[in-house]
């Protein structure tokens, strides 16, 4: 990776990405679709059909998010994942609420194409509409079953899958995403490369809301909520 590569760190390029099984909407890194669909037949094998929702997001996707988020339009989720008001919320407050269970843009791992959210789409009835929320992925969530087996195979003695799940546990920072998985071949580079500066070159001069808290607090947030 050079410099130059800074654009895939932030998500401000799609020049590493293919369509995922032909759907222009849902992107990939062209490294990924192979390992990706080895996975799948696995899956496939016992039951599950994983499915991928969300692949790549870009910077300026990132940062609609955010904003939405700051703004109120979007619902910000608390560390149950219940819907939760920022109007008492100080600057920092805010940040640290957002990125419970979302990325600051230029810092998503999402960015890259080399992390995905999965589902199982052999549980879904039809209309079923996917939430990507705790309820889904444990207990007697719908997409349990597929989690608890997908444990089991990247535990098991089988690394050339590759993929983990880098939110697998709650470290004060992010929240725990059971449906987020990340391959690590690719993935693990990225993240050493990504940093505060790398990031802050990124944000300067954007619409960003509460982008003076997030510049003077950014190598706490890298530290607490980047890296995995």
């Amino acid at each position: 990776m050079t410099a130059t590569d800074h654009d895939i760190l932030t998500g401000t390029t799609e020049r590493h990405l293919v369509p995922l099984d032909g759907a222009s909407s849902l992107l990939v890194h062209a490294q990924v679709v192979e390992p990706l669909a080895e996975l799948q037949t696995l899956a496939a094998s016992q039951g599950f059909d994983l499915r991928v929702c969300s692949g790549f997001r870009s910077f300026d996707r990132q940062m609609i998010i955010w904003n939405e988020k700051v703004k109120g339009i979007r619902s910000t989720l608390d560390h149950d994942g219940r819907s939760l008001s920022l109007d008492s919320l100080n600057a920092w407050q805010k940040i640290q609420a957002i990125m419970r269970w979302s990325a600051l843009p230029g810092a998503s791992r999402h960015h890259w194409g080399t992390d995905m959210d999965i589902y199982d789409a052999a549980a879904m009835p039809e209309g079923y509409q996917i939430q990507l929320t705790p309820d889904e992925v444990q207990g007697a969530g719908i997409f349990s079953p597929m989690h608890n087996w997908l444990d089991s195979a990247l535990m098991a003695d089988n690394s050339a899958l590759g993929f983990y799940r880098p939110y697998g546990k709650d470290r004060g920072g992010v929240a725990p995403e059971r449906w987020h998985i990340s391959y690590a071949p690719l993935a693990d580079i990225y993240a050493q490369r990504l940093s505060s500066e790398v990031i802050a070159q990124q944000l300067r001069g954007t619409d960003l809301l509460l982008l003076d808290e997030v510049v003077t607090r950014l190598n706490e947030i890298v530290e607490r909520f980047v890296r995995v």
